[in-house]
């Protein structure tokens, strides 16, 4: 038996940092999540300040806005965050856990077990959560404005039935070296 990395969390943040999605997913061996979800909710917060500081960087060197920014943070031995934040300043954080999926000798990632994450292994990830968000824009009755009001507190988080189960989906179905560029 081999652990391989998966993903813990999959968040969605708002143009004015509110949260609009969270999805967690178990981790081996207890088949449970890592964290409470107020504990991933705190992680995905304090990707908030490195995202603003990346992007003051970013924006003082002249450089644009990439959208990959790659390797947040290492939480602990076992979790990291990586981020993607959209032209609209939507904001896509993926936790991972380095050993939460447990595959047999002959299953598992092509390419045998993983000891890391390679440069771009997230890019499959970030364009599949865009592709969900786009689609739930395209809906007529979500509103943006609703879920990330330009004053005040809070705003609605996404219910949206389709978008909940491609975030599951998509946290479910990633596997590291798998089509990734």
């Amino acid at each position: 038996m081999t652990a391989i990395p998966s993903i813990a969390c999959l968040g969605v943040i708002g143009k004015n940092n509110n949260p609009l999605h969270v999805t967690l997913f178990p981790s081996a061996p207890l088949n449970a999540p890592l964290r409470t979800p107020l504990q991933f909710s705190l992680l995905l917060a304090s990707t908030l300040d490195i995202f603003e500081s990346r992007s003051k960087s970013n924006a003082s060197s002249g450089g644009g806005l990439s959208g990959d920014f790659g390797l947040l943070h290492a939480i602990d031995e076992r979790l990291a965050a990586y981020g993607f934040e959209t032209n609209t300043g939507v904001k896509f954080v993926v936790v991972v856990d380095m050993r939460g999926r447990i595959v047999g000798e002959s299953g598992g990632a092509k390419g045998g077990p993983s000891v890391g994450l390679r440069e771009g292994e997230m890019k499959l990830v970030f364009r599949a959560m865009q592709a969900a968000y786009v689609t739930l824009l395209q809906n007529p009755f979500y509103e943006p404005d609703e879920h990330s009001p330009p004053t005040g507190r809070g705003g609605k988080k996404i219910t949206s039935r389709r978008f909940v189960e491609d975030m599951k989906r998509i946290g479910e179905s990633w596997v590291p070296g798998v089509g990734s560029s």
